[in-house]
């Protein structure tokens, strides 16, 4: 099958290698792509939101199935486009209709779907500029720390946890009034604190079955120790040693199974990943956002997990036979550490000269690119998020140990990354 990939990050580059592997693939495209991806397949310089210059190529190129890597596409409608096109619709297209990744588009759609679906989720108001006083008198007495969300796509950072009342209505402020994260903060979900440790698990979906991949939890603060600013992640590993096979049973009963069932029952139209950002509070799930499509940096280690081939997987959600796919998983841990620019997540620099990437590529290791491109043959730097190096170990801590050795050679002026990935699972 010829097969296209869409977007350009770490998480794209742990997708072209898992793609690539199945002998069901016989032509990869990513587009754009990077670096990283081209060792996989061959980089169309087409951006993600050209909807019909990719549906150009797909006709050019024979093109059987198509996976979308991030989040814009799938909102802004990729998927409705290709299937409302009959020269275009017969394409497999991994992701969900527009509709459909709504419950990542606006968090007050996802918080009212989970309502109305009985899915064990945090309380919440929410808020735009009509009824903003009534907004600011809630805040005032509410409990605190308190969550609050812009409802739209803000690149990961549209989340504030205000720890006292004032820095609440600051940041209420700020996006209603101030347009902080712009049309995506016109209307803010307000939501309690849950206290507790978090996890990512995903599912691959039709609307009416799924499986289940590797579960992974990601280390969003820049700092160590989870201090300071949040960022698009730092690091992740997989599996979680809290999440037994009680509590994953509890995930599946309590959270994905109503999850699939209600997108089946209110008609949305899903083929594609579903991402549960779930919080374990006390033994029990809750979930804090739904995503729809992979996660990033927790590809990095889910994909290399995976032991069964993904192209498969795509073409049994698409014959609708998933509930008879049984998924195999590499028992290894593995962890991925991130590298990232000086100054990330606030200002930095790019066109920093990379060494040593592609040499940290081995038996145990593979080095994703995310953040870089290609110029006169040197690779550079072209983001906040560098690159991802991921390595299987027997235990969390000797995958740890394993990326941080081979980072010891790879370098970048001002590279930065945190040595304490895993950090509370020391021993597991």
């Amino acid at each position: 099958m010829n097969i296209l990939l869409i977007g350009s990050g770490g998480r794209e580059h742990a997708l072209a290698l898992k793609i690539k592997q199945s002998p069901l693939c016989k032509q990869l495209f990513i587009a754009p792509g990077n670096p990283g991806t081209a060792q996989h397949g061959v980089n169309v310089e087409i951006q993600s939101s050209d909807f019909r210059a990719l549906g150009s190529f797909c006709l050019e190129k024979g093109i059987n199935i198509m996976v979308v890597g991030p989040e814009d596409p799938l909102v802004n409608g990729i998927y409705d486009f290709f299937k409302s096109d009959p020269l275009l619709s017969d394409i497999i297209v991994v992701g969900p209709s527009a509709k459909a990744a709504q419950l990542e588009g606006s968090k007050a759609f996802a918080k009212s779907f989970m309502d109305r679906h009985g899915i064990p989720t945090a309380s919440y108001r929410e808020f735009s500029i009509s009824n903003f006083e009534e907004g600011v008198e809630y805040l005032k007495g509410h409990s605190l720390p308190v969550v609050l969300k812009a409802d739209g796509l803000a690149a990961g950072k549209g989340v504030v946890i205000a720890e006292t009342h004032e820095d609440a209505l600051g940041a209420f402020e700020d996006m209603i009034k101030l347009s902080k994260f712009g049309k995506a903060s016109e209307r803010v979900v307000i939501e309690s604190f849950l206290s507790g440790v978090e996890l990512s698990v995903f599912a691959l979906t039709n609307g009416k079955e799924f499986v289940l991949l590797p579960e992974a939890k990601d280390y969003k603060r820049i700092g160590e120790g989870d201090k300071g600013l949040n960022t698009g992640g730092m690091g992740a590993i997989s599996p979680v040693p809290f999440a037994d096979k009680a509590f994953m049973q509890k995930v599946l009963d309590k959270v994905v199974q109503p999850t699939i069932k209600g997108i089946d029952e209110d008609g949305l139209v899903y083929d594609g990943f579903v991402f549960f950002g779930l919080i374990k509070v006390g033994d029990e799930p809750f979930v804090i956002e739904y995503n729809c499509r992979m996660g990033d940096p927790e590809t990095e280690v889910v994909m290399p997990r995976l032991a069964s081939d993904v192209v498969e997987m795509f073409i049994a959600m698409d014959q609708g036979n998933l509930s008879q796919y049984e998924v195999k998983v590499d028992p290894r841990s593995a962890a991925t550490v991130v590298l990232v620019s000086g100054g990330y997540p606030e200002t930095f620099e790019k066109g920093k000269k990379i060494d040593g990437l592609d040499q940290a590529n081995d038996q145990n290791t593979l080095a994703f690119h995310a953040g870089v491109v290609e110029h006169e043959g040197l690779l550079l730097s072209n983001g906040g998020r560098v690159a991802a190096i991921t390595s299987f170990g027997n235990t969390i801590q000797e995958a740890v140990d394993n990326s941080l050795k081979k980072i010891k050679n790879i370098r970048f002026d001002k590279m930065t990354y945190r040595k304490d990935i895993g950090y509370e699972f020391v021993g597991f």
